[in-house]
């Protein structure tokens, strides 16, 4: 049997294969809401075999948005979208989860694909962006306003909000992201946090916020599911972000009861030198995996179900997050299947397996309209 397509078990729930859809942002949202093209993204992923498939980054304020366009749980009104997809994504026997963000002073921003970079001026539909500290992520970048304590307090409160939001949404699985140079990031790394109050300055103070929202987060968060957290193991750039933080870091998050370090790398600096490669951040998640004594994700580059299978059995990590990949190929669980298990038939939904069974002869009624 492959390990990639084997059960896995955190807490009371069951996975049913070790392929995770990485949070993916769409920029399609209206007011943080969720729409069709939500539905459709999410739930071909599901249909097309993943285990568990998380939503992009949803933004736990409206000022937390990386775009005007992103996926929101800050009100009520957001919930009845989501509950759409998280019924079809479990009626297709996947799990759905939901990773809850703050952008920090990268918020703001244009969608990717008009071209543009940098901050959305205020009159033109921005806002200004907070930070750990008023150091702007790039000369395009607005200077963020800095957080004083009773904003901080109002952000854990805001992850807690979300969750309570998320599992009435239905999701099995809340991951915070503290990765990708967003706001929990900023305040880990020393590049972007410059405070010399107790969430700046030695380690133990820049990991304060990160630790309070996954605490504030795992006490509403019901036992019996897991909380994940996504790090990014490096800023890559001097004097940044390490290692060694991270797996230290992972440590304090086991102690709070969270299951599983999604790791990542990066986001903090533009002047980050990255050897991009395939699997190339999967050394981190080997790393905190043994040293932390923590289960991992393992994401990045990974885009053949052979390189999956071995990262999972040296083992370097023990879920496999995929995104590009499974954008190429929504199918790619079901590929996967039956390049891992060959003689075995991937069991693909029943709706496609006249298509799929191709050894089989044609008949008139494979002709006829589907509907």
């Amino acid at each position: 049997m492959s390990l990639l397509l084997e059960p896995y078990t955190l807490r009371h729930l069951t996975l049913p294969n070790r392929i995770v859809v990485s949070p993916m942002c769409q920029y399609s949202a209206v007011d943080g809401l969720a729409n069709d093209w939500h539905l459709v993204h999410l739930g071909s992923r599901a249909v097309g075999g993943a285990g568990l498939v998380f939503t992009e980054a949803t933004a736990v304020t409206a000022q937390g948005r990386i775009t005007a366009q992103d996926l929101g749980l800050w009100d009520d009104a957001q919930i009845p979208p989501l509950q759409r997809i998280t019924r079809f994504i479990t009626a297709q026997g996947a799990v759905p989860g939901i990773q809850l963000a703050h952008a920090g002073r990268k918020a703001s921003t244009h969608r990717p694909w008009l071209g543009k970079h940098g901050s959305v001026k205020v009159e033109d539909g921005g806002w200004t962006p907070v930070g750990p500290s008023p150091i702007a992520f790039d000369p395009e970048h607005a200077k963020p306003t800095e957080l004083n304590k009773a904003q901080i307090d109002d952000i854990i409160q805001a992850f807690v909000e979300a969750a309570h939001r998320a599992l009435k949404a239905g999701f099995k699985v809340v991951e915070v992201h503290a990765a990708h140079g967003y706001l929990l990031h900023q305040f880990l790394s020393p590049l972007s946090n410059q405070r010399r109050d107790e969430y700046g300055s030695c380690f133990e103070n820049r990991i304060r916020l990160t630790l309070q929202v996954t605490e504030a987060v795992r006490e509403v968060w019901p036992e019996e599911l897991p909380v994940f957290v996504r790090l990014s193991a490096t800023d890559w750039v001097e004097d940044g972000w390490n290692p060694d933080e991270t797996v230290e870091l992972a440590k304090r998050l086991r102690a709070l009861g969270v299951d599983l370090i999604d790791v990542s790398s990066g986001g903090t600096s533009v002047h980050a030198e990255i050897p991009v490669g395939p699997g190339y951040q999967t050394r981190f998640a080997e790393r905190i995996r043994v040293e932390s004594r923590i289960p991992t994700g393992a994401v990045g580059m990974i885009t053949d179900s052979m390189q999956a299978e071995h990262i999972l059995r040296q083992p370097q990590a023990d879920l496999i997050f995929l995104a590009r990949e499974l954008l190429r190929d929504p199918y790619w669980p079901l590929h996967a299947d039956e390049d891992l298990q060959p003689g075995l038939k991937a069991i693909w939904p029943a709706q496609y397996q006249r298509a799929t069974h191709r050894e089989q002869p044609i008949h008139e009624s494979d002709l006829r309209d589907p509907a």
